[in-house]
């Protein structure tokens, strides 16, 4: 005679599951939306043509090779000149002449090239090739990218790649529009950094209580990244305008609060790697309490506390190799200029690349605790209160415990919104 099942309505713990998410999900939606609607732009600054020659394509037919005029005594005699004949888009064929000096980009025949096309007094056009031409080749990297993401992920490649383009729809037509509508950069950032956090998370791993308890812990790290960075910007009073492109920015877009916008670039900077720690802690808490069903609270948290040790020691040196690389010539500028290295490391623009990288590493340390405790309580209650015992023995007579045979059900991408069918 079959056994009778019943259906888990009340108590069990996917309907637990099913409350927590909502219980988080809907209040921070409505919070990140009205966010959102209230910092929405509204009198964005338009785009204005670029003064400056006009630009046109062209493929290169044939390269002639000259030499350089004399340069000035004490100058290194440049290299390169010469004139290339080209055919433009539009089908006719023009001479040009070809770059030179440092960094100017070497020419052959069949290159692809943009050219700046200076009028000349007669009504005509004078060109002059500038760079190559490289969307095709961006193309084949982004479509080799997409095809290597989607054979190795499959379904979970394919949603990373669409939270991908929610991040960019994030960042182009809110976050950036409302910066330089003069909306507070830091109140920006935060919401922004919400809603791609919201939006990326649940579309790439699901809506379960594992993305539930991985958002919780983001979004309290967040928190706690964005008052750290308040603190430090103005305790090591940094404005925020250190290099050329800042400098040109404050003068151009007087509106932009330079200071907010170093606080909202260390916020949004810091959402990527804390979105990989806090998925990674909540996901091992849950593969560790199906592995072990008599783990408790305790040993849960210890041992996904040491995984995420040794998640975070990578993840640091990670951050900091990825600020040296893009760092690189100005490290070789500094370098070779003599500069001592006490005020090297206090002028402006490294000191807030230190502050951008200690505040990111904080609020990612403090992302560890907080989504393993988070994750290791849920799933410490989820699997019945078991104690801090000998993984399936029975505290009391040595038995097996039954939890020992107990496997939760594989939970699923949208388990939350599913009843779950218990023998």
């Amino acid at each position: 005679m079959p056994e009778p099942h019943s259906h888990a309505h009340g108590g069990g713990p996917l309907p637990k599951a099913r409350r927590l998410t909502l219980l988080l999900l809907v209040p921070a939606v409505l919070v990140t939306a009205l966010g959102m609607l209230l910092l929405w732009p509204r009198d964005t600054p338009r785009a204005t043509e670029a003064a400056g020659p006009a630009q046109v394509n062209g493929v290169v037919q044939s390269v002639t090779r000259q030499e350089c005029p004399p340069a000035p005594a004490g100058d290194e005699q440049p290299v390169g000149c010469g004139t290339a004949t080209v055919r433009l888009s539009d089908g006719t064929t023009a001479g040009a002449e070809l770059p030179y000096g440092p960094g100017s980009p070497e020419i052959e025949t069949g290159d692809r090239v943009v050219l700046l096309a200076l009028e000349t007094g007669d009504g005509g056009f004078a060109y002059s090739i500038a760079d190559h031409q490289r969307t095709r080749e961006l193309w084949v990297l982004g479509a080799a990218f997409a095809l290597a993401v989607i054979a190795f992920g499959r379904w979970r490649g394919l949603t990373a790649l669409a939270g991908l383009a929610v991040t960019f729809g994030v960042l182009l037509f809110f976050i950036v529009p409302a910066i330089l509508d003069g909306r507070s950069p830091t109140l920006v950032a935060v919401v922004g950094s919400a809603a791609i956090m919201l939006s990326v998370l649940y579309l790439t791993h699901g809506l379960n209580i594992t993305t539930t308890i991985a958002v919780a812990g983001t979004l309290a790290s967040l928190v706690i990244t964005t008052v750290l960075a308040e603190i430090s910007v103005v305790v090591v009073h940094l404005t925020g305008v250190a290099d050329d492109t800042s400098n040109f920015l404050s003068i151009t877009q007087g509106d932009v609060n330079m200071q907010g916008l170093l606080l909202a670039s260390i916020v949004i900077g810091s959402l990527g790697v804390l979105d990989d720690v806090t998925v990674t802690q909540s996901a091992t808490v849950t593969e560790l309490a199906l592995a072990n069903p008599a783990y408790g609270f305790r040993r849960l948290y210890g041992a996904a506390t040491r995984i995420g040790r040794a998640h975070i020691a990578s993840v640091i040196n990670t951050i900091v190799l990825a600020y040296a690389g893009a760092s690189l010539p100005l490290m070789l500028l500094f370098a070779t200029g003599g500069t001592p290295v006490g005020e090297l490391l206090t002028g402006q623009l490294i000191a807030q690349e230190l502050v951008r990288s200690a505040v990111g590493t904080i609020g990612l340390i403090a992302a560890v605790p907080i989504t393993t405790a988070l994750a290791a309580f849920f799933a410490h209650r989820s699997l019945g209160g078991a104690r801090d015992e000998e993984p399936g023995r029975n505290p009391v007579g040595g038995q097996v415990d039954e939890l020992a045979d107990r496997r939760p059900p594989v939970e699923s991408r949208w388990a939350v919104f599913e009843d779950q069918e218990v023998s």
